[in-house]
């Protein structure tokens, strides 16, 4: 059977090695690898020290930084490495070539662990990141060790079959490493698309967001068929598969089907856009971005709500700058009978152009709209172009403005007042 006669090469190699690992000059090299790994750790911890006060020099330079700060973790790697080279070039000069054989084996791997971890570092995940640094590394040490026909043919010998497909461990090892690296560069390269296109002011705000999703979600799908294909697997024989896992995820996932086609279709019929002023429900905010799922509505008190997309379909949406920054605000007051009403409506005009938020291009108004039972009632109608920041606060202004000038010209504002009458009752 292959699996046993693989499996008894592999045995047969291992106890090779530990008959040749057992030799005088083989001990002699594992004993000369372990001082200079405890060199190099002693070495780099003093070297480190003064790296990393240059390092802290740089500014400004983002990449570089993070390449020579890979570097500096793993200055005891670079040290070991230069020493291994030094030894190896010593022997070969000195000795015959299978006394530094060891020697050369531990230089290829350490250089090689070196290279992975160093290269790892584009990877912002921690774990993925220390997950494909050990199987690149695992991968290249068979290659050093000459074993990895071997072990592959082993891996290939553990197999399923399912159907007409034929599934072993090894395609299934190949097929996760294909599509993560595949699916990391379609990120990767969305993501770079969809900054460069943001920065583009000849399309609209929803226009980039659409084709920036559409691009992503594109690239990912052609890097998963990609892989799939690379390992050799059938598509064709899929769309059964894909067919029945369809169905369950629209039956399953209703809502998030939902709320993503609600978002295409909000960003294909421009109703909100990021940087819009909203109201919806409760919620009074501006839109900070739009995303397959929901929408990122960022309120003045710093709060952000995740409302989903299907809100902004079916529940009625206010939209303070949907075709004009401009919004008009008005105010409801009223003043004593004493007062003049030409004179009060036009120092009320006075006063809100004198707060800097109202627009001082649309003129305020104020006009008289009652006599009412203790007042005359006013109403003042004011501007704005900025609703993002904020109705509330200019509302409030401009109620401090129109007070301050009531007091300076004598204008009063009435308030209830109650008249409380007791009677005596006959024989009390």
């Amino acid at each position: 059977m292959d699996i046993e006669r693989i499996a008894g090469d592999v045995a047969g190699w291992v106890e090779q090695q530990i008959v040749e690992l057992s030799q005088p000059w083989s001990l002699y090299q594992l004993a000369m690898i372990a001082v200079l790994f405890l060199a190099a750790k002693l070495l780099a911890g003093r070297v480190e020290g003064r790296l990393e006060e240059r390092a802290r020099r740089i500014k400004g330079h983002q990449g570089l930084l993070r390449v020579v700060v890979a570097l500096m973790r793993r200055t005891k790697w670079i040290v070991f490495v230069g020493l291994l080279f030094v030894t190896l070039t010593i022997l070969r000069a000195t000795t015959w070539p299978s006394r530094s054989y060891l020697i050369s084996i531990a230089l290829s791997l350490a250089l090689a662990w070196l290279t992975v971890s160093v290269l790892s570092r584009v990877i912002r995940n921690r774990l993925v990141a220390r997950v494909i640094s050990v199987l690149a590394w695992t991968y290249a040490a068979l290659v050093i060790l000459g074993l990895n026909d071997e072990v592959a043919a082993f891996l290939d010998g553990l197999a399923v079959q399912l159907g007409d497909i034929r599934l072993t461990v090894l395609m299934a090892i190949k097929a996760f490493l294909l599509l993560s690296g595949t699916i990391w560069l379609a990120i990767v390269s969305g993501n770079y698309f969809d900054e460069r296109l943001q920065q583009s002011e000849e399309l609209t705000p929803s226009i980039r967001v659409l084709i920036g999703k559409i691009v992503k979600i594109g690239l990912v799908i052609f890097a998963g068929a990609a892989a799939l294909s690379m390992v050799g697997v059938d598509l064709t024989a899929l769309t059964v598969l894909s067919g029945a896992i369809g169905v369950g995820l629209g039956f399953g996932l209703q809502k998030v089907v939902s709320n993503f086609i609600s978002g295409v279709i909000i960003l294909l019929d421009k109703s909100i856009k990021p940087g819009d002023t909203i109201t919806l429900g409760e919620t009074f905010g501006w839109i900070r971005e739009l995303r397959a799922r929901f929408v990122s509505v960022v309120t003045r008190d710093g709060r952000e709500y995740l409302i989903p997309n299907e809100d902004f379909i079916t529940q009625q949406v206010i939209n303070w700058s949907f075709s004009d920054d401009h919004v008009r605000l008005d105010i409801h007051f009223g003043v004593s009978y004493d007062s003049d009403p030409h004179l009060v409506s036009k120092i009320a005009i006075e006063a809100a152009m004198g707060v800097a938020r109202v627009d001082a291009d649309r003129k305020p108004v104020c006009w008289l709209t009652a006599f009412g039972d203790s007042s005359l009632d006013f109403v003042l109608r004011f501007w704005i172009h900025d609703p993002q920041q904020g109705l509330t606060n200019v509302r409030g202004k401009v109620l401090l403005a129109l007070w301050d000038t009531f007091k300076e010209h004598g204008v009063k504002i009435p308030y209830p007042h109650r008249e409380v009458i007791m009677r005596r009752e006959a024989g009390d």
